[in-house]
C-alpha cells in the first residue's frame, strides 16, 4: 500500500521538469508513493498549502523568504533543494537576431513578465549587461494577457519563461534571442520548500530519493523522450514545442547534476534582489535553507 504525497507548483511550466518527471516517470511510486499534484490558486501561494497541512512539499523560490524576513518574522518553510538553477524566463524578438545584444533593447517597447522575481531577475540582467532598465520602453500587461498582446502585434520584444517562447518559434511570430538566465548564472531561482518538521519524515526521505533519480534521469535522457514522459501533463502544447522547451533548459544548464540550494547561488538571490530594492538587508542562508532531508 502507498502513501499519498500532496505536491503543489505555484507556476506549471517544462521549467519545473525535474518535479515534473518525479512524477511522470514513476520514481514516486518506486518509492512507495502515490503522487497528487495541484497549481496554487490564484493569489495564493503554495506555501499557505504547507502550513495548513495540506500539502507535503512545494514548487517554491527561496525569495519567497524575503517577505516574512524583512518584517522579523521566520519563514514558515524551509527551501532544500534546488529545481532550477538559473532564471527560465527568454527574451522573443519579432525577426531572428544571431547579432542580439542588451543595447539592442533602449528605447524599445518590451513586454516584461512583472511578477515579483521575473522581473527583478530582468532589471538585474539588465544591469549586468550594461543596460539601465529605465531606458527600454517596459510595457506592464497581466502575465496571461502578454502573449495574445505580442501576437497581435505590441512590443518589439517579450520575456517569457518557456515554453511560451518556444511556442512563438514554432508559430512563426517570433524568434528567441537571448535569455535572462544567461546574463545572469547560477542564482536560486526556483525550489522545493516543505516545513522543518515534514522535513524530518521517512516520506521526506523517499521523496528526496526519487526526486536525486528523476533529476539524474532527466538530465542524462534526450529531450524529445522526456517530452514523451511529459506529454499527458501538457495536452495543450505541441510535442515538439515541449522537446524544444526541455531541450533549452537542459543546454542553459537549469538542471545541475547537484540537488542542494549551494551558498553561492543564494548570494546571488540576494544581490538580484537587492539591486530592485525589495530587500533592505542580506538574509542568512540558514533562515531560508534547510539540507536534503536524505543527509542528515
Amino acid at each position: 500500500m502507498s502513501d499519498e504525497i500532496n505536491i503543489q507548483f505555484t507556476r506549471f511550466s517544462a521549467f519545473y521538469s525535474p518535479l515534473i518527471a518525479t512524477i511522470a516517470g514513476g520514481f514516486l511510486k518506486d518509492e512507495g508513493l502515490q503522487p497528487k499534484h495541484s497549481i496554487a490558486p490564484p493569489g495564493k501561494s503554495a506555501i499557505e498549502g504547507l502550513q495548513n497541512g495540506t500539502v507535503h512539499v512545494c514548487q517554491s523560490a527561496p525569495s519567497q523568504a524575503f517577505g516574512p524576513l524583512e518584517k522579523g518574522q521566520a519563514p514558515p518553510a524551509v527551501h532544500f533543494a534546488q529545481i532550477n538553477e538559473k532564471d527560465g524566463f527568454f527574451l522573443t524578438a519579432r525577426a531572428p537576431d544571431r547579432a542580439f545584444h542588451w543595447d539592442k533593447l533602449k528605447g524599445k517597447k518590451v513586454l516584461v513578465d512583472h511578477g515579483g522575481q521575473p522581473l527583478a531577475m530582468f532589471k538585474y540582467a539588465c544591469h549586468r549587461r550594461g543596460l539601465d532598465y529605465a531606458a527600454i520602453g517596459a510595457v506592464d500587461l497581466p502575465s496571461g494577457q502578454m502573449d495574445q498582446a505580442f501576437r497581435k502585434g505590441e512590443g518589439d520584444y517579450i520575456h517569457q519563461q518557456g515554453p511560451a517562447p518556444q511556442q512563438l518559434e514554432h508559430d512563426r511570430v517570433g524568434h528567441i534571442v537571448t535569455s535572462v538566465g544567461e546574463a545572469i548564472g547560477p542564482c536560486a531561482f526556483s525550489s522545493l520548500a516543505a516545513t522543518r518538521e515534514w522535513l524530518r519524515t521517512d516520506m521526506a526521505r523517499r521523496f528526496m530519493h526519487a526526486y536525486r533519480k528523476a533529476r539524474a534521469w532527466l538530465i542524462a535522457t534526450p529531450a524529445a523522450k522526456v517530452a514523451e514522459a511529459e506529454s499527458a501533463f501538457f495536452p495543450e502544447i505541441d510535442r515538439a514545442v515541449l522537446a524544444s522547451t526541455i531541450a533549452y533548459y537542459q543546454k542553459l544548464g537549469c538542471w545541475t547534476p547537484h540537488v542542494e540550494i549551494t551558498r553561492p547561488a543564494f548570494e546571488v538571490a540576494l544581490d538580484v534582489f537587492q539591486h530592485s530594492g525589495l530587500i533592505t538587508k542580506r538574509h542568512r542562508y540558514e533562515d531560508v535553507v534547510a539540507a536534503p532531508p536524505d543527509t542528515a
